[in-house]
């Protein structure tokens, strides 16, 4: 029977079979990675587009607080203005008017955004170090030293989060460090059991099966292996708690728990400064109320919109 010969045009090659493999055009697809893609999903949506310039603007107000803030946040500004006990609204001198203590509003408003933020911060730092650290320990270790923390943990979830800043703000005493520290001890129980329950959730992943298998220490697979892939819903909790930091040391300051000097331009004590006068200049206490709601507002749309971007189960 007579073999029919193949030319080589019609030999597969391996340049074609290739080139089938690749897009049209010819080339080969950008590979981003996990942050990338989730910062390109924030800014694909309309909220978190939102969230992130509210947070963005907070935070160059803050930066930039002592060149554009008008006046001295302190100063009293009657003896230029008007007599004590009237409280003008807006003028040309004073954009957002004076407070019942003869101070400027917008520089209080624009000073508070630093002191508010550093705050949310520094509260965060602390809880989520201190929180970090205890759930490592207890995914981790797991046995009896799992069951004590989190017990522990248990027992500070189990009275509301404002309660137990307020109590631990009154026996530290009236100061912003107080206000730091009250506020980041309600966050230590919620990121001690976020880092827990990944942890656990990750111990019987192929890699971490894979890695002891050839022989590598159970203290290394934690650290080196199971704590990097654990961290990614902690990273989402944090910029959620923020909200919650601004807003509860809002609260603290008050209920008189913040810092002695009434001068500290602070949101929650010009809510305080503004109760005698809510009949005759509610604007005092509408302003840095605003400015606690938006502030907030921001940090929970950027954290829902990178929660549906780094989760799958929330990626639409």
């Amino acid at each position: 029977m007579p073999t029919v010969p193949i030319s080589p045009a019609s030999e597969p090659s391996t340049s074609t079979g290739a080139a089938l493999l690749l897009p049209e055009g010819g080339e080969a697809p950008v590979t981003r990675g996990l942050w990338h893609e989730a910062f390109l999903r924030v800014l694909a949506s309309g909220s978190g587009r939102f969230g992130l310039l509210l947070i963005l603007f907070f935070v160059a107000v803050a930066l930039f607080a002592p060149w554009i803030a008008p006046f001295n946040p302190a100063d009293n500004q009657w003896l230029s203005d008007v007599r004590p006990g009237v409280y003008p609204g807006p003028s040309a001198e004073h954009w957002l008017g004076i407070d019942t203590q003869g101070r400027d509003v917008l520089s209080r408003l624009i000073w508070g955004a630093r002191h508010s933020l550093l705050i949310g911060v520094v509260s965060l730092i602390l809880g989520a170090s201190v929180g970090l650290l205890l759930g490592f320990f207890a995914g981790a270790m797991g046995g009896w030293v799992d069951g004590v923390i989190m017990r522990l943990m248990d027992i500070m979830l189990a009275v509301p989060s404002l309660l137990f800043a307020i109590a631990v703000a009154a026996v530290l005493g009236q100061s912003l460090t107080s206000v730091m520290i009250a506020v980041a001890v309600t966050s230590v129980p919620i990121f001690a059991r976020l880092l827990r329950g990944q942890m656990l959730s990750q111990r019987d992943a192929d890699y971490v099966v894979a890695a002891r298998s050839i022989g590598v220490k159970g203290h290394m697979i934690a650290l080196r292996h199971i704590l990097p892939n654990s961290v990614t819903p902690v990273i989402v909790q944090g910029t959620l708690f923020l909200a919650t930091a601004i807003i509860d040391a809002a609260g603290l300051a008050f209920l008189g728990l913040s810092t002695a000097d009434p001068s500290t331009p602070e949101w929650g004590r010009m809510l305080t400064d503004a109760q005698n006068a809510l009949a005759t200049a509610p604007l005092l206490a509408i302003l840095p109320g605003t400015a606690i709601v938006l502030s907030a507002l921001g940090f929970t749309l950027l954290g829902e919109q990178l929660r549906e971007a780094l989760d799958p189960k929330y990626r639409r």
